[in-house]
Order: structure tokens, then C-alpha cells, then sequence
């Protein structure tokens, strides 16, 4: 290096003198907008440095305001995710204690409704077993709850108690394969046996293949047992099947159609009418009211003769007929001439000519 500086040392200082002079010139030198050149090439040649520096420095700022917005965004999310599942928990909460409150009232309105006198209680845990249909009510001797009360819901029946403790009782739901309760149909006034199939659906045994009972129809306890009052719902009818000796009914039981958090002990059963298909039944009826410019009075007076049918019609025919033949119907065992007309009503007597006045003598 230092042998090249030497070789070409005069030429090294032709060029730097040179540059100098550049320098020199260029800072007296001004442009038209009173600009030095050597400001010109400053800024010229600083320039690209600069904005290279300045958009490294803007992506880094980006970044790391990206960077904590997106932080500050997930720790809001987390935050919000946490007040989302409290409020479900709330809202869960809330909805249980509602239907806690309307089951409670449910059975309070069934208890004032009902004659039997019955004891509330809560299930408080079922029996451990695969086929097992046993539940533990929060209800024992100590309440005066005694082994073979009858527990239902306003629904209809659920079970029977089948052990008493002090502050405790087992019931065995209607489900169980060993449970059998004595069951009369709501239309037919059929009787059976209830009993459990280790399922949702109960079975009606002993009720032979010619006696009617269809699907949709209800079953009530019949208080044959002994322990059931009679009239108590049970269950609607699922489906029939034709037996050999006997039919095979399916009934789907009331008792469990709103759950069995609460129930009813009864205590003091009083047996009840089974009611009739007719009472289920709504007998309500809408009417219109009458045309515009009709009045009230008038439309129903004149209601029954514009609603009258062909049958109507005829029957008031032949009864003016049998009125005319002097002959009511349903009375006698003669058949009356309907073919013979009306008899005329009889003339008038025609009065007597008068005579003239004889003429004066």
C-alpha cells in the first residue's frame, strides 16, 4: 500500500488538491435558491441514508405497537372470554332457581287442588345398580313418612316409598322391574297391572285381546294395591299389540315429564272419579260478532232459521204432515195417512134473507 501511495503520490495529491478546490467552489458557489452546492450534494448524498433509517424505525414502531395491541387485545379477549363464562354460569343458576320456584309452586297448587294430603320432598340421590330404579328423598320418619306411601308428582304417580329412615326415604320409581301398580283406562274403563320394564316406558299387563283400548288413551290408578288413591294419572298410551292371551300396552308415565328434583309423599291418600274423556276436552266455542247494521237481538233470533239444514227442513215437514193426520210421532204403533190433505175448515153459516117490510093498508 504504502509502495503504491509512493508511485502514484503525486497524482494522490493532484486529486485531493483537486477535490479541495471542488469543496471549496462548490461551498461559494450558490444555486438560483440561494442554496450552497455543497448543501445540495450533502443532502443528495445523506438523503437515501436518511429515509433508509427512518423506515427501518417506522417497521420497528409498527411492530412493536402491533405487537402490544395485539397483546392488550388478548388479554381483553381473555378477560372477556371470563366475564362471558361467569355470566352462563349466572345465567344457568338463574334458570335453575326459576324452575326450582315453579316447580315449588306447581306443587303448592296441587297440594291446596288435591283432597289427599301430601308431604313435599326433594331427591337427594339415586341408588347405585344397572337396573335399578331407586331414589333417596330428603324426607323420613321423623316427617311421619312410612314405608309404602305412594309418591307422585303434579303430573302423575312416580313411586312408592319402600324404606323409611329419620331423616331419609328410598322410592321405588314406577320404572323398576319390580314395581306393579293396579291401572283402570280412562275410556274403556279397562283394568291391568302397571309395571316397570327397566325403561322409560311402563307395560299394562293382564288385559285381555278383546277388550278395547287405543293408543293415545289414559290410565289412572284404580286403588286396588291399596296404596295408590284411585284417580291419579299415570300414563298416556304409546302403542298397542295384539297377544295371544293378553295385549301388550306401552304407556309412557306422566310423573317424569318435568323432571324429579321435587315430589309429593302422600301422607293421608283420598280416592278420587276418574274423569271423563269429555272433561279433558275443551267445550269453549268462538262467535263472531253480528254483521254490520244487524243488531244483536235480531241476529240471534233469526239465527236458527237461516242455519237450518235439509234434514231440518224434512223433519218439520212430516211433523206438520203428522199434525195434519191428527198423529204425533213416537206415540202409538198405527202409521199415520200422510197422504191425506188438511180437512178444510167448515163454512161459514150463510145468514137468512130478510124479508121486505109489508106495505102500509
Amino acid at each position: 500500500m504504502e509502495t503504491l501511495f509512493r508511485r502514484y503520490r503525486n497524482i494522490s495529491i493532484l486529486v485531493v488538491a483537486i477535490l479541495t478546490q471542488l469543496v471549496g467552489l462548490a461551498y461559494q458557489v450558490k444555486t438560483n435558491q440561494e442554496m450552497r452546492l455543497i448543501r445540495v450534494w450533502a443532502a443528495t448524498a445523506v438523503s437515501p441514508m436518511v429515509q433508509l433509517f427512518e423506515g427501518i424505525r417506522t417497521s420497528v414502531r409498527d411492530v412493536a405497537g402491533s405487537y402490544i395491541a395485539l397483546a392488550g387485545a388478548q388479554a381483553e379477549n381473555r378477560r372477556f372470554k371470563e366475564e362471558l363464562g361467569k355470566l352462563k354460569l349466572e345465567n344457568q343458576y338463574l334458570r335453575s332457581e326459576l324452575e326450582t320456584a315453579q316447580r315449588a309452586e306447581a306443587l303448592q297448587a296441587f297440594q291446596k287442588k288435591s283432597p289427599s294430603k301430601t308431604l313435599a320432598a326433594r331427591v337427594i340421590g339415586s341408588a347405585a345398580g344397572v337396573n335399578s330404579r331407586m331414589v333417596f328423598v330428603d324426607r323420613g320418619s321423623s316427617s311421619g313418612v312410612m314405608r309404602g306411601m305412594a309418591v307422585l308428582t303434579p303430573d302423575g304417580i312416580v313411586g312408592k316409598v319402600t324404606d323409611s329412615y329419620p331423616t331419609a326415604s328410598t322410592v321405588q320409581l314406577i320404572t323398576d322391574p319390580e314395581f306393579a301398580v293396579g291401572v283402570i283406562s280412562q275410556k274403556s274403563r279397562v283394568v291391568g297391572t302397571l309395571k316397570g320394564q327397566g325403561r322409560s316406558t311402563c307395560i299394562v299387563d293382564y288385559v285381555q285381546v278383546e277388550q278395547p283400548v287405543e293408543a293415545g288413551e289414559w290410565f289412572y290408578t284404580s286403588g286396588d294395591d291399596r296404596i295408590f288413591p284411585k284417580g291419579l294419572p299415570v300414563g298416556q298410551v304409546s302403542a298397542v299389540r295384539e297377544g295371544r292371551t293378553f295385549k301388550e300396552i306401552f304407556v309412557d308415565p306422566a310423573g317424569f315429564a318435568t323432571g324429579l328434583d321435587e315430589v309429593l309423599i302422600v301422607v293421608e291418600g283420598v280416592h278420587q272419579q276418574i274423569p271423563s274423556e269429555d272433561a279433558t276436552s275443551s267445550s269453549a266455542m268462538q262467535l263472531l260478532p253480528p254483521p254490520p247494521g244487524v243488531s244483536q237481538d235480531a241476529a240471534t233470533a233469526d239465527a236458527p232459521a237461516r242455519m237450518k239444514t235439509d234434514a231440518d227442513r224434512l223433519k218439520e215437514k212430516y211433523r206438520e204432515m203428522g199434525e195434519a193426520a191428527n198423529y204425533k210421532f213416537g206415540e202409538g204403533m198405527s202409521t199415520p195417512d200422510l197422504t191425506r190433505k188438511p180437512a178444510a175448515a167448515p163454512a161459514a153459516p150463510r145468514p137468512a134473507p130478510q124479508k121486505p117490510p109489508a106495505p102500509a093498508p
